[in-house]
């Protein structure tokens, strides 16, 4: 049987460099301090496949889905009759996959209900240049979803690669540098990463169940999982919509129409105090996240995945949390680590509380996430660009 790589050791995440010095003892000028609700009025526990544990996935690989020869013949078919087409444009019309396609809908409604993700395996994209790469992939996550931006400057097409930014600057995003990223959510119900190319050494896709973690954390510190329950507020590091605050607010669990939509990021968090607007952050908070760091550090709860080019990694953001290793980088440019990232929406996703438009433009299903800001234009670049002015060390 074909497994996932061994768990890690535990590892304990350390504090954001912009959010020191941290916490601030009371309200800044402008700001409010931050409501805790009552343990006794979130649920216990959520029941269903998207709570699992680590330990559960190593023992099984269903969730490693092979493409077989006549899904690539397929695929390969797409590809010629949409390589015209603008790649923005395509969707699952354009790039028709008979047999193929109905097997992807259906990958989709166990990410979106079910276990929360799923490994494509198997597609062989050696040799193949970045465009037909791109383009299969992008044809493949239509299947999925809507792609939406991933940021300021409107890529819906993105690349996680090193560009030697410096995460001392606040406004950088990790995935563009070599450090782990630790857990986090991002603003999109599926986020899609096909490999091109692994890392000399580490990068390891890490993910938990969200699901578990909350279960986990209720069940041993019911308070603190009260006080996660709550808004927070997470720094936007430089990617403002017109008339918004430099942050927003979302609760790390949102309890909502029976279900737990959990959305996170630490650094994104602890840097938000840097605004003197932003509601200030109490001890407790701290001691909640790190709870929240010890429990998806567990080896029981966490699954480790080694990306193989050609692997395509598909997460529900809403019950997932992941995560990458840091890593040693091959010297060589043409092979260093390299991964396509789209941001999907789906047309059957499930209800989100309203709270989340404040980052996400709307809640309405099939029509959400995503960064827009002004002067936003989507494009889909075939090379890695830099997220506004270049950071580099």
């Amino acid at each position: 049987m074909e497994t996932a790589s061994a768990p890690r050791q535990p590892e304990t995440p350390p504090p954001s460099p912009a959010s020191t010095p941290v916490p601030t003892p009371g309200p800044m000028p402008g700001a409010v301090a931050l409501a805790a609700m009552d343990s006794g009025e979130i649920p216990r526990r959520y029941l269903g496949a998207a709570a699992w544990t680590g330990a559960e996935m190593r023992e099984r690989d269903d969730w490693i889905v092979r493409l077989s020869e006549a899904d690539r013949a397929e695929l390969d078919a797409a590809w010629r009759a949409t390589a015209q087409l603008p790649i923005e444009s395509i969707g699952p019309r354009d790039f028709v996959l008979p047999a193929l396609g109905p097997k992807l809908h259906a990958l989709r409604d166990e990410i979106i209900d079910g276990r929360g993700f799923v490994l494509l395996r198997g597609l062989d994209i050696e040799g193949w240049p970045i465009e037909r790469t791109a383009r299969t992939w992008w044809g493949i996550g239509s299947w999925f979803g809507r792609a939406v931006s991933q940021n300021a400057m409107g890529h819906v097409l993105g690349h996680v690669r090193d560009l030697d930014y410096d995460t001392r600057d606040p406004n950088v995003r990790t995935y563009q540098t070599t450090e782990r990223q630790y857990y986090h959510s991002d603003s999109c119900d599926i986020v899609g990463l096909m490999c091109l190319r692994p890392a000399r050494r580490g990068g390891l896709s890490s993910i938990v169940s969200s699901v578990t973690l909350y279960n986990e954390m209720a069940r041993r510190r019911p308070e603190l999982a009260a006080v996660l329950s709550e808004p927070v507020p997470f720094d936007r590091r430089g990617e403002v919509p017109d008339n918004e605050e430099p942050f927003f607010l979302n609760a790390v669990f949102n309890h909502h129409e029976g279900m737990v939509s959990s959305y996170v990021s630490r650094r994104y968090v602890e840097s938000s105090q840097r605004h003197p607007s932003a509601p200030r952050l109490a001890p407790l908070h701290f001691e909640a996240m790190d709870l929240l760091d010890e429990l998806a550090e567990d080896p029981d709860l966490h699954l480790d995945m080694e990306f193989r080019p050609g692997d395509i990694q598909l997460l529900h953001n809403h019950t997932i949390f992941h995560d990458r290793t840091a890593f040693e980088d091959w010297p060589e440019p043409e092979r260093k680590r390299h991964l396509l990232r789209l941001w999907l929406c789906p047309p059957n996703g499930r209800p989100l509380p309203e709270r989340y438009a404040g980052r996400w433009g709307s809640v309405t299903i099939g029509d959400r996430g995503g960064i827009v800001c002004p002067g936003t234009k989507l494009h889909a670049p075939l090379t890695p660009v830099q997220d506004g002015a270049p950071r580099t060390r």
